[in-house]
């Protein structure tokens, strides 16, 4: 039995219900290389593969991937937007409350949403979001040298 061979970025895309695009390829190619990207560093990202890429142009395809299931858009408080290729796993994320730092960890109890919620409401909830925040490694150092 031969493993199925993982499928190209514009297969992804077209599985997806979206257009291929140089650009749509680049950005998912770009986010999922990256860790926790801002829109500008993604757009950078994608002019270094493609060329010229309007920052709408950026933020309308990121909307696209992100209501497809191909990247998951965070938003820690008081920070902008971030965005992973990390999706449906229903992990969650420490923030540094110094530099802004983001880094994934995975759910501490059980499969997703990983918490149940005291009162439901009834809601069926598929997912909970914590955002744990600290110190990074890096700035803990700096404060105490």
């Amino acid at each position: 039995m031969t493993a199925s061979p993982t499928p190209t970025t514009a297969e992804e895309l077209r599985g997806a219900g979206l257009r291929v695009t140089a650009a749509r390829v680049a950005l998912l190619e770009t986010v999922r290389a990256g860790d926790h990207l801002g829109v500008e560093a993604i757009a950078s990202g994608v002019r270094d593969r493609v060329g010229h890429i309007s920052l709408q142009a950026v933020y309308e395809a990121l909307h696209a991937l992100t209501t497809a299931g191909l990247v998951r858009r965070i938003e820690p408080a008081g920070h902008p937007a971030r965005y992973e290729g990390r999706v449906g796993d229903n992990h969650h994320h420490i923030v540094c409350r110094s530099c802004g730092a983001v880094v994934d960890v995975d759910c501490a109890v059980g499969d997703a949403p990983c918490l149940t919620a005291s009162d439901d409401r009834g809601f069926a909830i598929d997912e909970a979001e914590v955002v744990y925040w600290g110190i990074c490694p890096d700035c803990s150092t700096g404060r105490s040298s």
